[in-house]
C-alpha cells in the first residue's frame, strides 16, 4: 500500500497563455438602516459573519463573479473566494469601472448580505456607454449613453437609487435606478476640467439635528419607511489639480479644493472617498494622500505616501482606517488615532490620521482596492457595527493579473483574539498577517481552458479570440529510477495549429476529440465545429469548418434570442459524440458519424432549466415533473424520470414547478465516463444531473451540495467494476463519490469523504480538476488486500499542488502534527502494511507552479502544463521602480 507510483511526466511550459489584467473590483453594498430606529441591531460576537460576492473586471472585457467558499458554521475559509461565473465581454472591449447596487433596497433588512439575485451590476469601458449586466443569464441586459462623452468613473448613492457618472466634458450625470429602471434624471453644473472620480457624501434625513423619539409599541413598522434618506453632496476629483464639491439638490458647485503642483504641471486626482463625519480623502498623481474638511473645504492633513500616482483607495468597515495604492505597488494603511498632545491650540484636534503600515503585495501597478465588510458613510448616530472578533478582508488587484486578499484588522482592536478568515496566520492585523494570492483560471467560469487529446497526443489552449494546438512527441521509456524527464526546449513538442477566430465576445468554451479529428469552440453567441486534417507534410493540422453546424443547432433551440453559444463542450472518449451545453442551459447530444463531415442532433435535454422540486424530502434546485418536460420530436417517449426511478429502494416525489418560466442557469462543467455510457453535468446553481448516453435519456439527479462542483470525473472501468463511479471535487476542497448506476452514495466512501486530512482541505488553492489513472497505471498498490474493492488512483490538482489519492487506502493523519509524525517514525501503532500506506495517501506535490492542466496521456504517462508567474510578468512593460541613493 505504501509503494511509490512511478510516472513519466511531460512538464510543459510552452503554452503561451496570458491572463488578463485586473482593472476594477467591487463588493455589494449593504442596505441602509432605518432612520427612526434609535437602537441599532446588536451584533452577535459568536455569529459567523456572511461574506458577499466579489466582482472582478478585466482589461479584456470579461467580468468574473467570485463566491465565498466558507460555511455558516466556520469563520475560516482557506480557499477564500473562487470564480462562480464569468460574464464574457464584447470583443474588443475593456472594463474600467464597476458598480453594484441593490435591485430592491426595501426588500432587504438591516444587516442582510445581498445575493446575486438582489444586485444590479454596471460597468464602463472607457467609452460613452454605460452597460448593465444580467448576472443570471451572463449577458448584457441594457446600455445607455452618458450624454457627456467618455465615462471616467461611476458611483451609486448609498441608497442604491441613483447612479452618478463623471464624464469627459466636466459634467456629472445622475441616472435613476428606482423600480429596476435605468434612465437619465438630471445633470449637475459643468466644471471647466475633466472629472476623473467621484464619491457621495453622507446621506441626511429630515430632522437629523433634532432628537427623533423612539417609536411606540403600537406603531406600525411600515411608518418607518415614510422617512427616507436624502443625498446631500458629491465630491469629485478633477484633472486641473483640484477637487470640487456639488450640492445634489441644487446641482451647483459649492466649493473647490486645490492640490499641490510641481513645475506648473496639472495634478490629476485619481481617487476620492468620504467618511461618515464628512471628511474627504483624496489620492493624486503626485503620490499624495490628503484629508479634507468638507464643511470648510480646507486641507486637514497631507501624506507623501506613494512614489507615484495613487490610483485607488478604500475606507475600512468602521470608518477609522483608509487604504491606498497605485503605481508603486505598495498598499498603505492610515488609521485614526487619539492624539496625545496636550497643547491648547485652536489648531490642535483630539484625533488625527497616522500612516500606520505599508506593504508591497503586488509586483506591478495596483488598479483596484475593495474591502469586506463594505463601508457606507453614515452619521454617527446610525453608524454600523460589525463583529470585532473577525478581521475584515482587503482585496486588491492590478496588472499582475491576480487577486490578493489580506486580513486588515486594526492594531487597537487586537486586545482580544481576532479570527483570520483566510487561515494564513494566527495574526490578523494588516501589518503582520500573511496575504494570499488567488490563482487565476485559464477558462471561463473558473474552468480549465486547456484540453488534451490523448490518442492524438495534442494539447489545446484557448485564448480570448483564438486557439493553438501543440503535439507531444513520444517519450522514451523510463530507465532506472528516473521519475521525471523534461525534454530539451522544442524537442518534445511542436505547434501544429494556430487560429484567430471572428467572434462577438471572448471565447467561453472549447474542446478537442481524443483522436484529434474534431475541434469545437464557442463564444457567448455562436458555436463553431472544425474537422482537423493533416496537411501533406504531416506536421501541421488543417482545419475545415462545418458550415451548417449553426443551422443544425438552431433547429433544436427554439426561442433562444441569445444565439447558439455554449458554456461547456465535451467529446466522448471514442470521438463519436459531441455534447453541447448551450448558454440557455440546454444539453444537446450530437452524433459525429465516422467518415462524415457533419453532425446530427440525437436529443435535447432541459433538466438544467427546470424549477425546484424535492426528492425524498430533500430540496433539489432545478427539477420539474415529467409531464412538464420539453423535448424535440426526436426524443423517445420513455424517460428514466418516471416510475423506473424507484428502483434500488429509492422513492422519488417530484413536485410540480412553482412557475411556468424556466429557471435560468449556466452549465459550467461536464464529464463523460471512459466507456462513453454516462454524462455528468453541473451548473452554477449547484445542480448536478447524470445522463445515459447509450439510451440517450436522463438517468438521475444528485442532491444539491453546499458548494459548487469544481471537478467532475468518472473512475475508469476495470475487470471487476464498470466506470459508474462519479467523483466530485468542490470549491472548499471536499470530495463526494457517487455510484450513478446504483443511484446512491457508496457506503464505503463515507469514511473517506467525511475524514479528509487538513493538509488537503486547508490548501489555499481550490481544486481545479481531477484525473484518473488508466487501468494499467492504477493497479492495486496492496497485493495482500482481500476486500475485493477495485483500486482507483485519482490525481487531484490545483494551481500550485498535485495530490495523489487512493480511494481504497486509509485516509492517514489529518494534518501536519509533529507528535503524530514522531510517533510514526518511532513505530507506534505501525503494525500492518495498510497502516503504513495511510501515510502515503493524500500525498502532496508542490513543485509545479502555476498549473494550467494535469491529465494522464497514457498508462504511466502524465502531462503537467505550467505557466510560471515570472513568464507571465515578462510579457508586461517594466513596473515602476525608483532607485534609492546608497541602496545596494
Amino acid at each position: 500500500m505504501g509503494e511509490t507510483t512511478t510516472l513519466s511526466v511531460h512538464r510543459c511550459r510552452f503554452v503561451d497563455f496570458t491572463p488578463s489584467a485586473i482593472t476594477a473590483l467591487a463588493f455589494p453594498p449593504l442596505p441602509l438602516p432605518s432612520i427612526k430606529r434609535n437602537k441599532r441591531r446588536a451584533t452577535a460576537q459568536d455569529r459567523v459573519p456572511t461574506f458577499g460576492p466579489l466582482v472582478v473586471g478585466h482589461a479584456n472585457g470579461n467580468i468574473d463573479i467570485y463566491e465565498w467558499t466558507g460555511s455558516a458554521e466556520v469563520v475560516e475559509a482557506p480557499q477564500a473566494w473562487v470564480v462562480r461565473k464569468t460574464l464574457s465581454g464584447v470583443n474588443p472591449s475593456k472594463v474600467d469601472s464597476l458598480a453594484l447596487t441593490l435591485k430592491q433596497p426595501s426588500d432587504l433588512q438591516e444587516g442582510d448580505v445581498p445575493s446575486l439575485t438582489d444586485l444590479r451590476l454596471f460597468s464602463t469601458g472607457g467609452g460613452s456607454e454605460l452597460t448593465e449586466w444580467d448576472m443570471v443569464h451572463a449577458t448584457i441586459r441594457r446600455s445607455i449613453p452618458s450624454q457627456g462623452g467618455s465615462i471616467w468613473s461611476i458611483a451609486p448613492n448609498p441608497a442604491s437609487t441613483i447612479l452618478a457618472l463623471c464624464c469627459e466634458d466636466g459634467s456629472i450625470h445622475l441616472l435613476s435606478l428606482e423600480y429596476d429602471t435605468l434612465q437619465h434624471l438630471r445633470r449637475l453644473d459643468r466644471s471647466k476640467s475633466r472629472i476623473l472620480t467621484l464619491a457621495w457624501g453622507p446621506p441626511s434625513f429630515p430632522g437629523s439635528r433634532r432628537h427623533t423619539p423612539a417609536p411606540r409599541e403600537g406603531d406600525d413598522s411600515s411608518d418607518e419607511d415614510e422617512v427616507e434618506w436624502h443625498d446631500s453632496w458629491i465630491v469629485a476629483g478633477c484633472s486641473d489639480s483640484s477637487l470640487r464639491k456639488w450640492d445634489v439638490l441644487s446641482g451647483r458647485i459649492l466649493d473647490r479644493m486645490g492640490t499641490d503642483k510641481i513645475r506648473g504641471e496639472r495634478t490629476l486626482v485619481w481617487a476620492v472617498g468620504v467618511l461618515g463625519d464628512g471628511t474627504i480623502v483624496s489620492g493624486d498623481s503626485l503620490g499624495m494622500v490628503k484629508f479634507w474638511d468638507s464643511r470648510t473645504c480646507t486641507q486637514l492633513q497631507s501624506f507623501e505616501a506613494h512614489g507615484a500616482d495613487v490610483l485607488c483607495l478604500v475606507v475600512g468597515p468602521d470608518g477609522t482606517s483608509v487604504y491606498t495604492s497605485g503605481i508603486d505597488q505598495k498598499v498603505s494603511q492610515f488609521s485614526l488615532i487619539e492624539s496625545s498632545s496636550k497643547v491648547d491650540s485652536i489648531l490642535s484636534t483630539p484625533i488625527r490620521w497616522v500612516r500606520t503600515a505599508s506593504k508591497r503585495m503586488h509586483c506591478h501597478d495596483v488598479r483596484g482596492l475593495s474591502m469586506w465588510p463594505p463601508y457606507t458613510p453614515l452619521p454617527l448616530s446610525h453608524r454600523r457595527s460589525f463583529p470585532t472578533n473577525v478581521a475584515p478582508l482587503l482585496v486588491s488587484g492590478g496588472l499582475d493579473m491576480s487577486v490578493v486578499v489580506t486580513p486588515a484588522a486594526l492594531p487597537q482592536n487586537t486586545t482580544a483574539r481576532i479570527a483570520n478568515p483566510l487561515a494564513t496566520s494566527v495574526t490578523a492585523t494588516f501589518e503582520d498577517a500573511y496575504h494570499r494570492r488567488i490563482a487565476y483560471s485559464s477558462g471561463a467560469h473558473g474552468t480549465v481552458g486547456l484540453h488534451l487529446a490523448k490518442r492524438a497526443r495534442l494539447v489545446l489552449s484557448t485564448g480570448e479570440t483564438g486557439l493553438a494546438v501543440w503535439r507531444l512527441t513520444e517519450k522514451s521509456s523510463l530507465e532506472g529510477d528516473h521519475k521525471l524527464a523534461l525534454p530539451a526546449e522544442g524537442t518534445g513538442w511542436h505547434k501544429v495549429l494556430e487560429m484567430d477566430l471572428r467572434v462577438r465576445t471572448n471565447l467561453v468554451a472549447s474542446s478537442i476529440s481524443d483522436d484529434g479529428r474534431w475541434l469545437a469552440v464557442s463564444d457567448a453567441y455562436e458555436t463553431k465545429l472544425f474537422l482537423l486534417e493533416e496537411d501533406s507534410s504531416g506536421d501541421d493540422l488543417k482545419p475545415m469548418r462545418v458550415r451548417d453546424f449553426q443551422t443544425i443547432l438552431q433547429e433544436h433551440l427554439p426561442d433562444t434570442p441569445r444565439g447558439c453559444g455554449a458554456s461547456a463542450l465535451v467529446f466522448s472518449p471514442d470521438s463519436s459524440k459531441l455534447i453541447v451545453a448551450t448558454t440557455a442551459a440546454f444539453v444537446l447530444v450530437l452524433d459525429l458519424a465516422s467518415g462524415s463531415t457533419s453532425a446530427r442532433v440525437l436529443r435535447r435535454f432541459d433538466q438544467h432549466r427546470n424549477s425546484n422540486s424535492t426528492i425524498e424530502g430533500r430540496f433539489l434546485t432545478g427539477r420539474r415533473s415529467n409531464a412538464d418536460h420539453e423535448g424535440d420530436a426526436s426524443e423517445p417517449e420513455s424517460d428514466s424520470d418516471g416510475p423506473d426511478d424507484a428502483e434500488e429502494g429509492m422513492k422519488i416525489d417530484v413536485q410540480p414547478p412553482r412557475s411556468a418560466a424556466p429557471t435560468p442557469a449556466t452549465i459550467t462543467r461536464m464529464a463523460i465516463s471512459p466507456d462513453g455510457q454516462w454524462l455528468a453535468t453541473t451548473d452554477d446553481h449547484r445542480r448536478t444531473h447524470v445522463f445515459n448516453l447509450d439510451a440517450v435519456q436522463h438517468h438521475t439527479a444528485l442532491p444539491s451540495f453546499p458548494q459548487p462542483a469544481h471537478a467532475l470525473a468518472f473512475a475508469p472501468s476495470s475487470s471487476s467494476s464498470s466506470s459508474s463511479l462519479l467523483i466530485l471535487g468542490f470549491a472548499n476542497n471536499t470530495l463526494e463519490l457517487y455510484d450513478v448506476e446504483a443511484r446512491q452514495f457508496p457506503s464505503w466512501s463515507r469514511a473517506l469523504c467525511s475524514a479528509l486530512p487538513k493538509r488537503f482541505t486547508h490548501l489555499h488553492d481550490a481544486i481545479l480538476g481531477v484525473t484518473l489513472a488508466p487501468p494499467a497505471a492504477s493497479a492495486p498498490l496492496d497485493p495482500t488486500d482481500k476486500s475485493g474493492s477495485s483500486s482507483v488512483l485519482a490525481l487531484f490538482w490545483g494551481a500550485t499542488w498535485l495530490c495523489k489519492v487512493q480511494f481504497d487506502a486509509p485516509v492517514g493523519w489529518g494534518g501536519f502534527e509533529k507528535r503524530r509524525r514522531r510517533r510514526r517514525n518511532e513505530g507506534a501503532d505501525h503494525g500492518t502494511e495498510r497502516d503504513r500506506g495511510a501515510a502515503h495517501n493524500f500525498k502532496l506535490i508542490t513543485q509545479y507552479r502555476q498549473i494550467l492542466l494535469a491529465d494522464f496521456l497514457a498508462p504511466g504517462e502524465l502531462v503537467v502544463v505550467e505557466r510560471p508567474l515570472t513568464d507571465v510578468l515578462a510579457t508586461l512593460p517594466p513596473a515602476y521602480y525608483r532607485p534609492k541613493y546608497g541602496a545596494s
